[in-house]
Order: C-alpha cells, then structure tokens, then sequence
C-alpha cells in the first residue's frame, strides 16, 4: 500500500495556522497605568485629576467618558466636587437644593455666568477650550467646584485611598500630568515620564505639596 503524504505546501500551511493559536505568539493587548497621589507626609490625595498623554500621539474622533458631564448643587455643595469634561462638553447643572443658586467663573478657561435658578431647574454650559475652571456661587460663599476640561481620553480621578487606574493605553513612551486646585505652582499641575508595555500594568507613585484652598 502507498503510504499517504500530505503535500509539502499544505502542511506549512497548516503549521503557520498552528502557531497563530499558540498563546505565546498573541499579540499582547494595550497598556495599563495605576497612579498613587500622595503628600509627602504619606497622606492620600482624593480628587487629584491623572492625565496620560502618549508621545505617539492621542487618537483621532470625539472623546468620551463613562460618567455623566453634570455638576449637581446638593446640601449647598457642588457635586462631584471636580467634575472632568473633554473640550468642546455641555456640562448640565441642575439644582437639587431647596434653595437657588447663581453660579460663576472668572477662570481663564473658561467664564461662567449662570443667573439665579431654583429647585429641579437645570442650567448648562458648554467648555471649549481645555484648562482649569473653578466654580462658586453669587449666593453661598462657600461653595467650591471645579472642572477638569481635558484633551486627552486616558484621564480619572483618584479615589479616597488617592489611587487611580487608567486602562486601554497605547504603549511606548508617555508623560503623566497630575492636577489639582491644591497643588502647589502656576498652572496647578506635577508631571512625571512613563514607558508602557503592551499587556502589562505600570505603576507610578507621584508625590505633590499641597497649599490650604481658601
């Protein structure tokens, strides 16, 4: 009996598919960031604003984020005290209290002047241009908000341990801002250098000083 041979040009064929399922040869998958803000007293930072911005550049097309573009006035305070928004972001403001609010800006980025409105009314603004803004209201002195208006997707915020985690990040190498309306220098921002690797996760521990926010 002649003994069956497959032909040299399909059994390659067959190799070459092979060793694209073994799980060593997969294309490893995009980088991951986890950032810990702290003072230099040990103490965790909350609310701190992380940017990465890749040197290969940022993606084309709009920017999106998994949380609403709202800032709330409830018990006589902004909520979320910082709120990050993309450039070009129609941020709601809807008043939860009883009693009215008459909201304003005089930031750089952006100048805000919403007029006296009351309880379940929403105003709105749109923030084109990127930068720091920082909120009060004409009637409660004491209330402080502010707005992160970024133009970059990879951006969060630190929680209450003053620990953020940015996933879905292109590899190679990158600089991380960290911003805050405490941070101690002009602009309110620290930044530092990353190499991401693809699949894996990177790690940085940023300290910054902090002043008293009046």
């Amino acid at each position: 009996m002649t003994p069956f041979r497959i032909p040299l040009s399909a059994a390659l064929t067959a190799l070459a598919a092979t060793l694209l399922f073994i799980p060593g040869s997969q294309a490893a998958g995009p980088a991951t960031l986890s950032v810990s803000v702290k003072q230099a007293n040990g103490l965790p930072v909350k609310d701190a604003v992380v940017m990465v911005y890749p040197k290969a550049g940022l993606p084309a097309g709009p920017i999106r984020f998994g949380w609403k573009s709202e800032m709330g006035q409830s018990n006589i305070t902004f909520v979320p005290g910082t709120l990050i928004v993309p450039t070009g972001a129609t941020v709601r403001f809807p008043n939860y209290d009883k009693v009215r609010h008459s909201i304003y800006s005089f930031s750089k980025a952006a100048k805000v002047d919403i007029q006296l409105y009351g309880r379940d009314e929403t105003r709105t603004h749109t923030f084109a241009v990127a930068g720091n803004v920082a909120l009060g209201c004409k009637i409660h002195d004491k209330m402080r908000g502010y707005v992160k208006v970024v133009d970059t997707p990879y951006a969060a915020k630190t929680d209450h341990n003053g620990q953020v985690r940015l996933a879905q990040l292109p590899d190679g190498a990158a600089v991380v801002k960290v911003w805050h309306p405490a941070l101690r220098g002009r602009t309110g921002e620290q930044q530092d250098a990353v190499t991401l690797a693809p699949g894996a996760v990177a790690s940085r521990a940023i300290t910054v000083e902090l002043r008293p926010l009046l």
